[in-house]
């Protein structure tokens, strides 16, 4: 299930992923189990990551980029064009703390 976040948390989010580099690319193939287990580990790592996703239709670039947040148990913070910013607290060790409000 997805995290809920308010749109502090949201903000905080997109600022803290403003100077991150995309870590991983949605190809021709779409998305697979292995994308999806390489963006587990980067969730799990990073916790806040950037993914870019090529496609050149709005509609498919949009489901798949709901469909691998669905798929990874994150949440979809922000989407510009075809990059989209992935939040999931770590099990382990945490490392951003989100603001209360």
């Amino acid at each position: 299930m997805p995290i809920a976040l308010t749109n502090a948390q949201i903000r905080f989010l997109r600022g803290q992923a403003h100077d991150l580099k995309a870590m991983l690319q949605v190809g021709g193939k779409g998305i697979t189990d292995a994308l999806v287990a390489e963006v587990d580990g980067a969730l799990e790592h990073h916790e806040l990551i950037k993914i870019k996703v090529a496609a050149s239709d709005r509609e498919l670039r949009d489901a798949m980029i709901a469909d691998l947040a669905e798929r990874s148990d994150a949440a979809l913070v922000q989407r510009i064009g075809n990059v989209a910013v992935l939040y999931r607290p770590a099990k382990d060790k945490r490392q951003i703390v989100l603001p209360r409000t």
